[in-house]
């Protein structure tokens, strides 16, 4: 039994910060928050913040291996498969260089409070194999989504996909694709029915870069966004270029969407309108994307993300709100918030967060603006 006590607590979905006490029982399940609450080993946060631990919602981590390489290339030729440099870099590494690769990253993240994180894991069922290797031993929760070469190429085998499915879904948490230039309809629309009925996650890269937009409405009459939505993709990532109705299609869909804002300025990809994108209710989570580009750090991520939207927009957009989107809205978001176990700090809950030093008094802007590594002083 332990009592985190005079700690300024982010409470609930909301984060409502509060000054109350957290007991945390032998397994560690938060049993009472109060201020009077007092039992065990005393933990004192005074000048501190008790904040939950994050979730990084978007990562490529066997992109570990190949750090900084393809700064000026085009999104293609750096992450395009199969001839994108990341993937010819994955080809050509050792099972035991991609391991020892993703461990340092995944350790990195600990690190830097993240618990959770959502991974796109390129090389089929063996992928999917590699990372749960990887994270043996390590205090985090990868959420693998797997993906098969099966899938791409405009003739595919459908019974073949369907076998592939079957196989990964026995493994991986969902099925995470490129998009849909890679993909047919089809391909899309069976992952979708087998990821649901199996009661996993189906996520893909749409509106990443405006000209698939394009040549999505020249194919299909359709933008990307909307071809998942129709397909009933749980989450989708990027939708950094949304057109026609898509922002209100998503308001309405039964998807998520994660964001990973210094990804697309990295690949010169745009800016999503996130202003928008939070009018209309969406509550959208976060990700550092490919770690051959960004460190997995959301503390980063978070500070790039709320100014340059504020910048961009000419809009006032809440810190909390950003805050959220690392920690919380994951606890709320109804597709894809019953296949990943993710806490938020009520009573009933694991005890997944982290004190850090406040360094401000306000208490969102503190942990965006000015928290560095160092001032993590505990993690649960």
């Amino acid at each position: 039994m332990k009592t985190i006590a005079n700690g300024l607590i982010l409470k609930g979905t909301d984060l409502s910060p509060v000054k109350e006490n957290i007991v945390i029982d032998d397994e560690n399940n938060i049993i009472e928050i109060s201020k009077d609450a007092e039992e065990g080993e005393i933990i004192d946060s005074s000048n501190k913040i008790v904040c939950p631990s994050f979730i990084n919602a978007h990562t490529h981590i066997g992109d570990s291996i190949i750090k900084d390489e393809g700064d000026g290339l085009s999104l293609d030729e750096v992450v395009k498969p199969p001839h994108g440099i990341k993937h010819l870099a994955l080809e050509s590494a050792s099972d035991d260089e991609l391991i020892e690769a993703m461990r340092e990253s995944m350790w990195d993240m600990y690190n830097l409070g993240i618990s959770h994180f959502i991974d796109y894991r390129e090389g089929g069922l063996e992928g999917v194999k590699l990372i749960k290797e990887a994270s043996k031993d390590i205090p985090i929760t990868p959420i693998i989504l797997g993906r098969d070469s099966s899938f791409y190429g405009e003739d595919p085998d459908y019974h073949q996909v369907k076998v592939a499915i079957r196989k990964l879904l026995k493994h991986a948490d969902g099925i995470g694709l490129s998009g849909f230039g890679e993909i047919d309809t089809t391909v899309a629309e069976i992952i979708c029915e087998k990821c649901e009925a199996a009661g996993k996650i189906s996520s893909i890269h749409v509106a990443e870069n405006e000209n698939n937009q394009f040549v999505s409405l020249e194919k299909t009459s359709k933008t990307e966004p909307q071809r998942a939505f129709e397909a009933g993709f749980n989450q989708v990532v990027h939708m950094t270029n949304p057109k026609n109705d898509d922002i209100d299609i998503l308001s309405k869909s039964n998807s998520s969407l994660t964001i990973c804002p210094r990804s697309n300025g990295a690949l010169s990809v745009g800016i999503i309108p996130l202003f928008e994108v939070l009018k209309t209710g969406v509550k959208p989570l976060i990700g550092s994307d490919n770690i051959m580009i960004n460190r997995p750090n959301l503390f980063r991520e978070m500070e790039f993300t709320l100014k340059i939207m504020k910048g961009f927009s000419k809009n006032y957009i809440a810190p909390v709100e950003v805050l959220k989107m690392a920690t919380t809205n994951v606890c709320i978001t109804d597709s894809i918030s019953g296949k990943i176990n993710k806490s938020c700090i009520e009573e009933g809950q694991n005890a997944e967060l982290m004190i850090i030093n406040q360094k401000s008094n306000n208490p969102y802007l503190s942990l965006i603006n000015r928290t560095e590594v160092d001032d993590i002083i505990n993690i649960f």
